[in-house]
C-alpha cells in the first residue's frame, strides 16, 4: 500500500509540465543571461529542476526501505 507522503510526491512531476507547457510564456529574447535568450536559458534550467524533482519523486516511492 502506498504511503500518502508518496503519492503527494509523484505530484513533483506535473511541475516541470506545467513550466514548459506554454511556450508563449517563455518566448521573448529579454532577459538575457550570459548572451543567451531568455527562451533557451528559461529552458535549460528546466534540466536539473526536473532531474531534481524525479529524484525526489523516485526516493518517496521506491519499496526497497
Amino acid at each position: 500500500m502506498e504511503k500518502p507522503r508518496s503519492k503527494a510526491a509523484l505530484w513533483l512531476l506535473v511541475i516541470p509540465y506545467i513550466g514548459l507547457l506554454w511556450p508563449s510564456f517563455y518566448n521573448t529574447r529579454e532577459p538575457a543571461l550570459f548572451g543567451f535568450p531568455f527562451f533557451y536559458w528559461y529552458q535549460l534550467a528546466w534540466v536539473p529542476i526536473t532531474a531534481f524533482l524525479t529524484f525526489i519523486a523516485y526516493r518517496s516511492v521506491r519499496h526497497d526501505d
